[in-house]
C-alpha cells in the first residue's frame, strides 16, 4: 500500500515517534496514510495503544531488518 506521507522517526525513542506521528496526522486529511519508520522496538505496542486511543486506523506493521514500520489511516 503507498502512504500519503512519510515520516522517519530513526534513532528516536518513545514518547517522540508517537508525537511526531500525531502532528503529521493533524495536517493529513481524513483517509489518508501515514507510513512511520522507527529503530524503538518500543514503537510496535505503543502505535497499538495509539491506534485505540486516537481512533486512527493502524493499518500494517512490519519489521524490516532493525527497523519497525506502521502505517496509520487517518481517522
Amino acid at each position: 500500500m503507498e502512504a500519503s506521507k512519510d515520516l522517519d522517526t530513526r534513532g528516536l525513542n518513545c514518547p517522540l515517534p508517537i508525537l511526531k506521528a500525531k502532528k503529521a496526522l493533524a495536517d493529513m486529511a481524513s483517509g489518508d496514510t501515514l507510513r512511520v519508520v522507527s529503530t524503538d522496538p518500543g514503537s510496535m505496542r505503543d502505535f497499538q495503544a495509539f491506534a485505540r486511543q486516537t481512533g486512527n486506523e493502524l493499518v500494517k506493521q512490519t519489521v524490516e531488518g532493525s527497523e519497525f514500520v506502521h502505517l496509520l489511516r487517518r481517522r
